[in-house]
């Protein structure tokens, strides 16, 4: 059994991204994303879905833009654009659960710059079932 206290892993994760945990069909990440950072603008192929732990932004999805703070939950359908921003002086810290999995099993990346070199080289491929 996987247990996780989530807001709390997530809290102390300094880290951009992190794996926490790949199955055959979903994968958990955590992200931190510093003031003034993003996610970037992106297109997955999969379903995701974020839940916000703290810290304050702003979500585009399709088009349509929404605050976002500890406690909201955002669903961003395959296929759809999609970036989160953070808008405050602190982390903005959050959890998403993507189905399947969209990136390597126990991917760590401590900034988005790495995270975007390691995609762009083909590193950061998610396990093939």
């Amino acid at each position: 059994m996987e247990h996780f206290t989530i807001a709390t892993v997530a809290e102390q994760s300094p880290d951009f991204r992190r794996v926490l945990w790949t199955g055959k069909h979903t994968q958990l990440v955590i992200m931190t994303i510093p003031p003034g950072g993003e996610i970037g603008e992106e297109v997955h192929e999969v379903d995701q879905i974020l839940t916000f732990v703290s810290g304050v932004g702003q979500a585009v999805v399709s088009g349509q833009t929404r605050k976002v703070a500890a406690g909201d939950l955002v669903v961003v359908p395959a296929g759809r654009k999609h970036n989160f921003t953070n808008e405050g002086p602190n982390p903005l810290v959050l959890y998403t659960v993507y189905g399947p999995p969209e990136h390597a099993d126990q991917a760590i990346h401590q900034t988005k710059d790495e995270a975007d070199r390691l995609e762009e080289q083909g590193k950061d491929e998610p396990p093939q079932n």
